[in-house]
């Protein structure tokens, strides 16, 4: 899944592309919104929420979640998509550019006003610059579910998917199983602040510092092989809310207590 800082890169280019601009075609191919028509509208803006995109247009809001495999990709008028039609979810043209959705999982029209209905259940995005991390801190700290759980859901703090949860935790020592309660949920919320903000504008994310191939992650999908700390080999399983929501984790046994 899609982490907030490549939702954050994808909000970018579509804002760049769409912005202040009138729509010349609106399709939106699934059946709850595919009536709607907001050609003529202009596009005041494209921005994030979390792992959720907000394409306001007009009075309305274009509202999508990529989940698994979702992307959204710009186009020029005669260029060819990348993707087959067929996998197309929304369809959002102004005069010089066409932004195509593929296989998103989520797609909703909206009046802008109501918004709320779909977001307003996240908490605090931690790539947001006026972010309220200590009301973050606060639902992480209140959390009696283990910490890779906790980090997990949107509704303590939005924009971590599970690289970043399983990366957090490392660098913070701690094990995925341990209740969120019992950590420091303060210093947990800073570094995945500090993690995802400076992965945001970089185009090859990386943990470690090092952006070279295989260098980049401390744990995730690292099962078996040295902690590159203590030497000790990467342990894998499985966690989730319920058995639906099961994530891979990974840690070492050594640096994580």
């Amino acid at each position: 899944m899609p982490e907030g800082d490549t939702v954050f890169r994808a909000a970018a280019l579509l804002h760049a592309a769409l912005a202040g601009q009138s729509v010349t075609r609106f399709e939106v191919r699934v059946p709850r919104a595919a009536t709607a028509d907001l050609r003529g509208e202009t596009v005041r803006e494209v921005v994030p929420r979390g792992k959720h995109l907000l394409m306001r247009i007009g009075a309305y809001t274009l509202h999508s979640h990529l989940k698994m495999e979702g992307v959204w990709q710009v186009y020029r008028p005669d260029d060819r998509w990348r993707r087959p039609a067929f996998q197309a979810r929304a369809v959002v043209g102004v005069p010089e550019r066409t932004a195509v959705g593929f296989e998103l999982a989520m797609v909703d029209v909206v009046p802008t006003a109501q918004e709320q209905q779909l977001v307003g259940h996240l908490g605090p995005d931690l790539l947001d610059p006026h972010a309220d991390l200590a009301e973050a801190t606060r639902r992480l700290a209140s959390d009696p579910r283990p910490a890779h759980v906790a980090l997990l859901d949107q509704r303590n703090l939005a924009g971590l998917g599970n690289e970043y949860a399983n990366e957090v935790l490392f660098v913070r020592g701690i094990l995925p199983t341990r209740p969120a309660a019992e950590t420091d949920a303060a210093n947990l919320v800073k570094t995945a602040t500090r993690m995802i903000r400076e992965n945001r504008d970089r185009p090859v994310r990386t943990f470690t510092g090092d952006a070279r191939t295989g260098r980049t992650r401390w744990v995730f999908e690292r099962a078996g092989r040295p902690c590159r700390r203590c030497g000790s080999p990467v342990r894998e399983g499985r966690l989730g809310a319920d058995p639906t929501r099961q994530r891979n984790v990974f840690w070492c046994p050594i640096c994580q207590r």
